[in-house]
């Protein structure tokens, strides 16, 4: 199973957990499975139906262009990141 890694904002959701073995074949679906353990976490990760727009997701280190639907496979680790702003 996938490997996601909650970000200190998500811990208090998770009892302080800080990263959890997930069923799921994209970042939608390990989402999904997260809420369903841990009620509340989708709220914090989505708007409208996507990821956040201050988030990014890292599959594996590389940040993933495809966020909800990037694919993840048994070993794949899942870190959510807050999106970094340039100018």
């Amino acid at each position: 199973m996938p490997t996601v890694f909650i970000p200190a904002p998500l811990r208090d959701l998770a009892g302080g957990q800080t990263s959890l073995e997930i069923e799921g074949r994209t970042v939608r679906q390990l989402i999904a499975a997260l809420d369903e353990r841990f009620p509340g976490t989708a709220a914090r990760l989505l708007e409208d139906g996507e990821l956040s727009a201050g988030l990014m997701v890292s599959v594996n280190g590389e940040i993933n262009p495809r966020k909800l639907l990037a694919q993840v496979n048994p070993g794949s680790e899942v870190h959510f990141l807050p999106a970094i702003g340039g100018g």
